[in-house]
């Protein structure tokens, strides 16, 4: 039977006619007569699939499609009646890639048929465009309306691509962008593919001019400051417009209404006289946001809620423009509230029910809640534990901290008269819950012994949600993992009153890379090569197997750095740190190396830097410390006591410091032996960006007393032969968690961190002057290292370079002389605000004021006559390279008449390490 092609022939199936495409060639005569004829048959035959082809496609494969409509030779269909054709087309269509799908019989022999799907296929996405976007704008548009190339192009896709850019433009206060889609055909690829282009008309920004609140109980600016992101525009004008439209009528408060209030002697009625021609708002957005309004409407009526009105509700609220003519109506919003409070409520009488650990005196203690207190459902709530903070302080803390997991409060209102509510906290004790399993994942290089040593979650021992806390903590302190990721699975066993815990842990990369390197013409080869492994392991330093790629995760801490200025300068330093010693004890051990020397390599003659020279004139400087740590246990387990020894020699050959420093002493020895203590107390939660917590140093470094045991050493020669002193120093700081978390991150809240350091170096003998080695020198961004020449301690302040003076009772020569001071005080005040806190990168800004200074003695000491400093900064911690900090900072006591702000400031940056 021969083959017709092009010939359509309609599949006539009961109740699918409308699905199928229908076309047919009237003019073509030579249709075999059969083939059309079995359609009109009396009774339905069954026929047998010969043959299948696919026309049309040309991204799919004819297999592909064939087995989506389930149509392969040798299956038998019934015609007429038979619905196999039907569920092919059907199932086709539903993969909504084609504009149509037609089944063609192309043949029929005897008892089979030839089949062939014809299929055109929906065009594809070749390009997309933004048009009316800045470049910044494209590139977010591109991830969030989800167009990708080579996808078919649905009327789904179009419409869901400009819902996103509406969306993306509402979030940044276009409120009005309009998007038209524009498309035509790709011919460089091919005729079936579109190049989509999104016509974008953002319009204005929508701010908010004004918010009227109408209330009857609470003032209207304590709940308009209870709308966090829906805020006023900031205005300063002499014409303050007047709102038409809204249904709130607020009287305008006069300058004779601020006169019989005797306002002028309080600020808020000051305030409310000069709102409406000037308002600062410039740390808000007046931008607005429906889904925010939403929330901060919800926000409003907690606020009611939580001082006492319960019943307090939103009555009608509206959003409208100006009617009035005014410069910025086209793009600013009036919004009007009007409130409802209903009564205030008082709490009255509350009791307890079903409690036998706890009496209901030390209940009512810990709660904190009396009677006539403001009633403040939410307050309650928290105090019994239910979206309390995790450190605990509440009654479910108190339960908790003791074992009783499953313990359960319900507050229920036994009586509402007037304006009080009686309550009765309703508890369930259940049985006191132990650890069972503890296991660890996510630890690939730390091993799980380094891990469980942290943990204060041991099997066998009672719950604790503060020993949960804790334990978070000090894996946080590690700094092996990321920080914001660790989080224990708690699975708690009601039926054998046990609790799982699972500790899912992610790795981050801790070790530390310095390097740099240059070629000076007359100084030679420059360069620092420093590397830091904070999670070493020493045992496998031997084996070959522990090797991968370096030995690694046994917690401990090797550091090694290698810096060359030429034949000026060099320095090595190595310190390894063992945080366990013994394996059982949290007892730290630390052992330290160095040695520097500077030198005069300068030769005038050559004009070049010898090694000659440089060992003809230099100043080195050998250490050596140990240091052993311990954990104590009292006042609590946040104490640690840290003893060490130290020794320093400084060798001196034909080098110079100055008069000040070390007067008639270019020569010779001098030696720093030293025992140091030090009593700290560390609760800080994380080492790199903390929010919360406290640390407390208090240390003393003394050597032995020379002079006392042998006076003959005050008449020496060489009076810094052997180096005596008694150094002191103390250092607090507290970070305070400042509102609650900025949008949906939980951590990103500001914090503020404020603290005080103070330092003093004294002498045994009157006799002798107090040594100039281990002083204190203040001032620039204390990128200097302790050891550097006299081994004093560097004191930073940014926006002042290191303070230097020409006093003549300090300096005999008058020249300007860097000081060094025996005692000083530092106060710092930072706002911090984190904009990553990705272990890959932590960054995070800060503002910060600053005020220090430094004396010679007693006599001068003014705790109270500081220099003061505010500026900006931000700090970076990158894995591999440590801190990075750039701040700029204006000195305000280096402010005179005749200067200016460009005069008295200073950029500064730090590397390594956060100075003191």
């Amino acid at each position: 039977m021969q083959k017709v092609y092009k010939s359509l022939v309609l599949l006539l199936i009961s109740g699918l006619v409308s699905s199928f495409a229908y076309s047919q060639d009237t003019t073509i005569t030579s249709v075999e007569a059969d083939l059309i004829n079995i359609f009109n048959q009396k009774a339905p035959k069954k026929y047998k699939i010969a043959s299948v082809k696919v026309v049309g496609n040309s991204y799919f494969d004819e297999n592909l499609l064939i087995s989506i409509a389930n149509l392969s030779p040798g299956d038998e269909v019934t015609i007429p009646g038979g619905d196999n054709f039907a569920k092919a087309i059907t199932k086709l269509w539903a993969q909504n890639y084609f504009d149509s799908v037609a089944i063609y019989l192309t043949g029929l022999h005897g008892t089979s048929i030839d089949v062939e799907i014809d299929v055109r296929e929906r065009p594809r996405l070749s390009k997309f465009y933004f048009k009316g976007a800045r470049k910044g704008e494209s590139d977010d548009l591109s991830s969030k309306t989800g167009l990708v190339p080579g996808h078919v192009v649905t009327e789904n896709m179009r419409r869901s691509a400009v819902e996103a850019i509406t969306k993306f433009y509402a979030e940044k206060g276009y409120q009005n962008a309009q998007v038209k889609v524009e498309q035509r055909r790709d011919t460089v690829v091919n005729n079936n593919s579109l190049v989509l282009t999104f016509v974008i008309d953002k319009g204005s920004k929508v701010h908010i001019n004004n918010i009227n609140i109408a209330s009857t109980v609470v003032p209207e600016n304590t709940l308009k400051h209870q709308l966090k992101d829906t805020k006023e525009q900031s205005r300063l004008t002499l014409f303050p417009p007047h709102d038409q439209g809204g249904f709130v009528k607020t009287q305008p408060y006069t300058f004779r209404d601020y006169l019989d209030d005797k306002g002028f002697l309080t600020y808020s009625k000051t305030k409310q006289l000069f709102r409406p021609y000037v308002r600062i708002n410039y740390f808000s957005s007046s931008k607005f946001n429906e889904k925010k309004y939403a929330d901060d409407k919800e926000k409003l009526i907690g606020y009611l809620n939580s001082v006492g009105y319960r019943d307090a509700v939103i009555d009608r609220d509206t959003i409208y423009r100006n009617d009035t003519t005014f410069r910025n109506s086209k793009s600013g919003l009036n919004i009007d509230i009007k409130v409802t409070e209903g009564h205030k409520y008082y709490f009255g009488n509350i009791t307890w029910r079903g409690n036998s650990k706890y009496p209901d005196s030390i209940l009512t203690l810990v709660m904190g809640i009396h009677k006539g207190d403001i009633y403040d459902l939410d307050l309650l709530n928290k105090k019994l534990g239910k979206g309390g903070p995790p450190e605990g302080g509440d009654i479910s803390g108190l339960y908790q901290d003791d074992g009783y997991l499953f313990f359960r409060t319900e507050a229920v209102e036994t009586a509402v008269y007037n304006d009080t509510i009686d309550f009765e906290i309703r508890m369930i004790e259940g049985p006191q819950a132990i650890w069972k399993n503890i296991r660890i994942t996510g630890n690939d290089k730390t091993k799980e012994y380094v891990i469980r040593r942290e943990l204060r979650t041991i099997p066998g021992e009672k719950f604790s949600r503060q020993l949960l806390v804790r334990s978070q903590r000090e894996l946080a302190q590690l700094n092996f993992f990321n920080q914001e990721k660790i989080n224990p699975d708690i699975v708690p066993n009601p039926d054998d009153g046990t609790v799982d815990v699972t500790w899912r842990l992610e790795e981050k990369s801790s070790d530390q890379l310095e390097l740099s390197a240059g070629f000076g013409g007359t100084i030679g080869l420059t360069g620092t090569l420093g590397i830091t492994f904070n999670n070493f392991s020493a045992r496998n330093l031997f084996k070959k197997e522990g090797w991968d790629p370096l030995p690694m995760g046994d917690g401990q801490k090797l550091s090694l750095r290698v810096q060359s200025n030429g034949a000026a300068f060099r320095s090595y330093n190595m310190s390894f740190t063992e945080p366990w010693l013994g394996g059982k004890k949290r007892n730290s051990l630390t052992f330290s190396i160095y040695d520097t020397k500077y030198a005069n390599a300068y030769d005038p003659v050559t004009g070049t830097y010898t090694s000659a020279a440089a060992n003809n004139s230099y100043i080195r400087t050998t250490g050596v410390s140990v240091n052993l740590g311990r954990q104590l246990k009292w006042p609590d387990d946040f104490f640690s006591l840290v003893t060490g020894v130290n020794y320093t020699r400084y060798k001196l050959v034909n080098y110079y410091i100055n008069q000040v420093s070390l007067p008639n002493f270019n020569n010779g020895f001098a030696n720093d032996f030293n025992f140091k203590v030090s009593l700290q107390r560390n609760s800080v939660d994380n080492p790199l960006f903390p929010r919360s917590g406290s640390n407390f140093l208090l240390s003393l470094q003394l050597t032995p007393p020379y002079s006392l045991i042998d006076p003959n050493v005050v008449h020496k020669a060489n009076p810094y032969e052997l180096i005596e002193y008694h150094k002191w120093r103390f250092t607090s700081e507290w970070y305070v968690p400042l509102g609650k978390p900025h949008g949906e991150d939980r951590n990103k809240q500001f914090v503020l961190k404020m603290a005080a350091k103070f330092g003093f170096l004294g002498r045994y003998n009157s006799a002798l002057q107090i040594s100039p080695f281990g002083r204190f020198q203040l001032g620039d961004a204390g990128l200097s290292n302790q050891y550097a020449l006299l081994g004093y301690d560097i004191i930073s302040q940014r926006g002042y370079p290191v303070y230097q003076t020409s006093d003549p009772k300090v300096n005999p020569d008058q020249s300007s002389a860097t000081q060094y001071f025996t005692m000083f005080n530092k106060y710092t005040m930072e706002l911090r605000y984190p904009l990553s806190l990705n272990p890959s990168s932590t960054i995070y800004a800060e503002a910060f004021y600053e005020a220090a200074n430094g004396w010679y003695d007693f006599k001068d000491y003014n705790p109270f006559k500081l220099r003061r400093s505010v500026g900006l900064g931000m700090r970076f911690f990158l894995p591999m390279f440590g801190l990075l900090g750039f701040d700029y900072g204006i000195g305000l006591d280096r402010i005179t008449p005749g200067t200016g702000i460009k005069d008295a400031s200073r950029f500064t940056f730090m590397l390594g390490f956060e100075p003191e």
